[in-house]
C-alpha cells in the first residue's frame, strides 16, 4: 500500500509543467469542387451532345475562371464547337478537343487567354483548357479528365466538371489521333434549352472518314513528352535509346501545338 502511494506521488504532474497545445495556422475555407455546388445556374452549364450517343452536362465555374467561362460561352453560342472532333484521346488520362482544324494546332480568332490557375483538382470529369508552352496561350481547345492526374494541378486552368453523361465521355474514341474520331455534334448552354438530337438515328448514320496517317505530324524540331506506354517497344523489337525530356510527365500533358 505504501509503495503504491509513493508511486502515485512520483507520477503526479505539476500543472506548471503543462504546455498549451501548438496553435495551428489559419486556413482558408475550401472552395467548392465543380459538381458539388449547392445550386446550379443553367447559365453556367455547358451541354455537349456527343457522337458517342448521349448528352454531357458540365458545370462551369465563373467564380474561379471568369474569363475562360466567358470565352467558352462566346464560342458555344457562335457554334464554334459544333462538329469538332476529339483529336487527342489517351486512355486513362484525358480527351482533348475544341480545335476546328482537328489537328491540335488550331484555335479561334480571339486572343489567347491569360491563365486563371486555381485550386480545383484534376479529378475524373474535370474540364480544363489546353495550352501551348506559355501559361497564357489557352484559346479554344479543352480537355476532359478521364482519371485523376493531380500533377497537372495549378498548371492548367480548370473551369468545370462533368456532372452528367460521363459514360459518353468514356466512350470517346482513343488515339492521337483516333482512327475514327468522336465529335461534338452540338454544344449549347443549359439556359438556352437546346433540344437533344435523335441519338438513335445518328447511331445508324455512316461512320466518319478516318483522319489520314500523319495528319497531326508536329512541325520540324518540335517534340512532346510521350506516355510511358508509347515508348515501350513491340514484342521482339530492338530497344532504341530514348532521351527523356526535362521534367517530362509520365503522360504527355494536354498541349495546344504551335
Amino acid at each position: 500500500m505504501l509503495a503504491g502511494a509513493a508511486l502515485a506521488q512520483q507520477q503526479r504532474i505539476d500543472p506548471k509543467d503543462l504546455k498549451a497545445p501548438p496553435k495551428l495556422p489559419a486556413m482558408a475555407a475550401p472552395s467548392n469542387i465543380a459538381g458539388s455546388v449547392k445550386e446550379i445556374d443553367q447559365q453556367n452549364v455547358l451541354v455537349l451532345d456527343l457522337s458517342t450517343g448521349g448528352r454531357v452536362r458540365i458545370v462551369m465555374r465563373p467564380d474561379v475562371a471568369p474569363n475562360h467561362i466567358m470565352r467558352v460561352k462566346t464560342l458555344v453560342r457562335e457554334g464554334f464547337y459544333d462538329g469538332t472532333i476529339f483529336h487527342r484521346v489517351i486512355d486513362g488520362f484525358m480527351a482533348q478537343g475544341g480545335d476546328p482544324t482537328g489537328t491540335g494546332t488550331g484555335g479561334s480568332k480571339l486572343e489567347d487567354l491569360k491563365a486563371e490557375f486555381n485550386d480545383l483538382p484534376h479529378v475524373r470529369g474535370a474540364v480544363a483548357m489546353a495550352r501551348a508552352a506559355s501559361n497564357d496561350s489557352a484559346n479554344s481547345q479543352f480537355y476532359i479528365v478521364l482519371m485523376p492526374v493531380m500533377k497537372l494541378d495549378r498548371t492548367y486552368t480548370i473551369w468545370g466538371r462533368v456532372i452528367e453523361g460521363m459514360e459518353f465521355v468514356d466512350a470517346i474514341a482513343k488515339g492521337e489521333p483516333p482512327e475514327n474520331p468522336s465529335r461534338i455534334l452540338k454544344a449549347s448552354i443549359g439556359a438556352d434549352n437546346v433540344a437533344a438530337p435523335d441519338f438513335a438515328a445518328l447511331a445508324a448514320a455512316p461512320v466518319a472518314t478516318p483522319i489520314p496517317a500523319g495528319a497531326l505530324a508536329l512541325p520540324p524540331g518540335v517534340t512532346l513528352p510521350m506516355p510511358a506506354a508509347a515508348l515501350a517497344p513491340a514484342p521482339g523489337a530492338a530497344k532504341a535509346p530514348v532521351k527523356a525530356a526535362a521534367k517530362a510527365p509520365a503522360k504527355a500533358a494536354p498541349r495546344r501545338k504551335r
